[in-house]
């Protein structure tokens, strides 16, 4: 709607990853370099965790669009799979026909395709998104799947893109087996006040913006302070603000505009009650607070419900770890059982 009266040849801040769009600050260019490493390398895993919405499944996309020929790729988005479901899934993705089949004719049809790949000069990765929601028995079966090989080389090569609860999963004692296997890991950051208005620029200027100057000063740190330097927000603000600036007839676009975009985004996103008033009021977010001086009760809500879901959090990984450890004794006892019996 906006794209003619800026000027513009496409739509600078879709949601939806666009590989074209992909723009490399300090972190962003390191994961990209560890991912392109550790395809050269050829085995083992690569792991790139980063909060929501901070560019993984864009760097996937950009290095999926990047990809030779003799590399054979399939990605998936997990949801909590088993590690059957895991296999099926995988199998699938390299358009393997599981119907009907058991777990161990999938596993020999997954080796047959290996292999055929491997005699054309070809290899196999698979990138694996929200990672975070795999259980630990099925990132053990993920590490099994790497144990395809031929000529000493694995035949299968993952790379596994997870929020920021991957790294505890990965670091339980149990998963020590699966540590040795990671050639390289990085955690995606937002970006600074300084790449924030870097980014803007960027996909301002590759959608087809050639005018002067669009954004204030004041403009660029009001959308840093109200996204937080996360760039699916940054899209999500930028989309709204040039809208505003189209339906108010705006040349040019300062705080004030942002502002009062701001204002209507903030009720649209459910956003807390007090970071809404936050966003209404900068004087009151920038006022200094005076030592002792005692915060509204919404803070300390706030504050407290962060813990809570942070402590929630690391109780359900805490039973995830306990439930594996359990069932991983029962079998070694079933096994010490049936070895004394032979005796």
């Amino acid at each position: 709607m906006y794209e003619n009266y800026y000027g513009l040849t496409s739509k600078p801040f879709q949601l939806t990853p666009d590989p074209s769009f992909f723009y490399g600050s300090k972190w962003h260019k390191r994961a990209m370099s560890y991912l392109q490493y550790g395809l050269s390398q050829a085995e083992g895993f690569i792991v790139i965790t980063g909060d929501i919405g901070t560019g993984k499944t864009t760097i996937a996309n950009s290095l999926l669009d990047q990809m030779q020929d003799d590399i054979v790729a399939a990605q998936i988005v997990t949801p909590k799979l088993t590690p059957d479901e895991l296999v099926k899934m995988v199998a699938s993705k390299f358009h393997i026909n599981v119907q009907g089949s058991t777990k161990s004719d999938i596993l020999n049809d997954l080796e047959a395709f290996l292999m055929g790949l491997h005699k054309q000069g070809k290899r196999a990765l698979l990138l694996v998104d929200e990672a975070q929601n795999l259980p630990l028995e099925t990132i053990e079966e993920l590490r099994m799947l790497s144990n395809f090989q031929a000529g000493g080389k694995p035949l299968l090569q993952s790379f596994l893109l997870g929020q920021e609860e991957l790294q505890p999963i990965l670091r339980a004692p149990n998963m020590e087996q699966f540590r040795q296997r990671i050639v390289a890991s990085c955690h995606l950051a937002p970006l600074t006040d300084t790449e924030c208005q870097a980014y803007i620029e960027y996909r301002m200027h590759h959608a087809g913006w050639s005018g002067e100057k669009l954004f204030s000063e004041g403009a660029y740190d009001r959308i840093f302070q109200f996204t937080h330097g996360v760039p699916r927000k940054i899209n999500t603000l930028m989309d709204r603000i040039l809208l505003y600036g189209f339906l108010e007839e705006l040349e040019t676009l300062d705080e004030n505009a942002v502002e009062n975009v701001i204002k209507e985004v903030s009720d649209e996103m459910f956003l807390p009650e007090r970071q809404q008033t936050a966003s209404s009021d900068s004087s009151i977010l920038n006022a200094p607070v005076e030592e002792g001086q005692i915060k509204d009760v919404e803070y300390y809500k706030t504050m407290l419900t962060e813990l809570v879901d942070a402590l929630d959090n690391a109780i359900s990984q805490k039973i995830k770890l306990t439930r594996y450890i359990d069932r991983l004794l029962k079998k070694k006892y079933k096994t010490y059982i049936r070895l004394k019996s032979d005796d």
